[in-house]
């Protein structure tokens, strides 16, 4: 089975100096029988990138949205204007409507979505709420909960939820990872990764049983310290993963590092095409 993901927008230029980019993410998965968008980026901008790109987003069939923040969730809205029609599935975890915001000393900042579950219901879009591992279309799977087993994982506190009069630490029970299914092992696609990228990389492995042969997207390891970025880069090493294309919020020393494993890393910038 052929299958195609395409990095339509993040934060850095592939070879395709045309194309767009910004603080944000987005992948398009193709397969022989569906077409999944992974993320929308913050803005309309990976629209664009994607008509350069000649990939037609109107055969889109699902919507997986990683987690509930701007810069993974933001174009959705264009995305759907740009549709003549709803024949498309949103899914996204549980909790992603809630009001996420990041505190800097006495201020708050919102990160959260600009759409609720009020505009879903208007513009006549189904919903689907991931709650366990669901096969979402053939050979493409949805994970969440992570079991979260690497203490050395830690989210920042700087990240919180408001929730009426009281503010509460943001543990990203929301966040959502694909899995897709190839020929030379599972291709594990993530936002984000808040819960942490080696509990995340022990769920899937753990949830399939099977090698894990590519991981593309954001690590969160631009927060970690150099031990933990080096720790975790092992870790995708010893576990044979074969191709790594770790961006957006992974930070520039874990790219560097991993750059330098010129084996198995490429540089996953905005017009990045992984074909397998």
């Amino acid at each position: 089975m052929s299958i195609e993901i395409t990095t339509l927008i993040e934060n850095t230029l592939g070879e395709h100096t045309g194309l767009t980019t910004e603080h944000g993410l987005s992948f398009l998965i193709e397969t022989e029988q569906t077409s999944i968008l992974f993320d929308t980026g913050r803005s309309e901008a990976f629209l664009a990138n994607a008509k350069k790109l000649r990939k037609n987003l109107a055969a889109v069939e699902h919507v997986v949205l990683s987690h509930g923040h701007y810069d993974h969730s933001g174009g959705f809205q264009s995305f759907v204007q740009s549709r003549a029609d709803r024949t498309f599935t949103l899914h996204t975890g549980e909790g992603f409507f809630a009001e996420k915001y990041a505190r800097f000393n006495a201020s708050y900042q919102y990160l959260g979505n600009d759409f609720s579950k009020d505009y879903i219901k208007e513009q006549g879009i189904t919903y689907n709420v991931i709650t366990e591992r669901t096969e979402i279309a053939t050979g493409v799977w949805a994970l969440t909960h992570f079991k979260r087993t690497h203490s050395e994982e830690t989210i920042h506190p700087r990240f919180v939820l408001r929730e009426q009069d009281s503010w509460v630490e943001d543990r990203f029970d929301d966040e959502v990872l694909l899995v897709v299914e190839t020929g030379k092992g599972l291709v594990m696609l993530v936002g984000c990764s808040h819960p942490g990228i080696l509990n995340m990389l022990d769920s899937v492995q753990q949830a399939f049983n099977k090698q894990v042969y590519a991981l593309l997207g954001g690590t969160h390891l631009v927060e970690a310290d150099s031990q933990r970025t080096e720790g975790s880069l092992q870790v995708f090493k010893n576990e044979g993963i074969q191709v790594l294309g770790i961006n957006h919020c992974s930070g520039a020393e874990a790219i560097k590092l991993a750059t330098s494993q010129s084996s198995i890393h490429f540089h996953n910038g905005t017009g990045s095409c992984l074909i397998l």
